[in-house]
């Protein structure tokens, strides 16, 4: 009898540990008062179509009429297919920084133009890549398509030298 009540007990006693953070974990979530007053309750988790009150990015960035959408999906589509570009990009670099600098050490290698500038682009892809998840996890089906379709159109356009080249390389092995 006295383990069923403890059962009972322990139940009851969860069920009010439960409440307390669930409501400290929505706040953090940004749901709680502030966070919708700042988003203009557009936390949306669900996917969606629309141009109204649609926050880009930056607080200041709202999108509010199909114009604006447009010209926020072309932005957006160019930026997926600027980060393509940035990948393959940086690969034909390295891979020809790779075959002049054979007979170079370490040290050289390191504090190379070459390399530097690879670490810049690397920031500016990691930035972009960011931007794009973000510019995503908006959930507006129209921003999402702009990127999937950039990204496509990145690829597309960038790749084929890659598939060539690693064509080459395969046979060697």
């Amino acid at each position: 009898i006295n383990h069923s009540t403890m059962d009972a007990d322990h139940s009851h006693h969860h069920h009010h540990t439960m409440a307390p953070p669930t409501t400290s974990g929505h706040d953090h979530g940004g749901g709680g008062g502030e966070g919708e007053h700042e988003g203009h309750g557009g936390m949306v988790m669900t996917f969606y179509f629309g141009y109204n009150n649609v926050e880009l990015l930056f607080t200041g960035l709202l999108i509010n009429s199909p114009g604006e959408m447009v010209g926020a999906c072309i932005g957006v589509f160019l930026l997926a297919v600027l980060y393509e570009g940035l990948k393959m990009g940086r690969e034909t670099l390295l891979r020809r920084s790779q075959s002049t600098s054979t007979h170079k050490t370490v040290g050289q290698r390191m504090l190379s133009p070459a390399h530097f500038l690879q670490t810049l682009l690397h920031i500016v892809q990691v930035v972009v890549s960011y931007f794009l998840m973000l510019v995503f996890m908006t959930y507006n089906a129209y921003l999402c398509i702009a990127v999937a379709a950039g990204a496509g159109m990145g690829y597309f356009l960038f790749s084929w030298r890659k598939a060539v080249v690693v064509d080459i390389t395969e046979h060697c092995h």
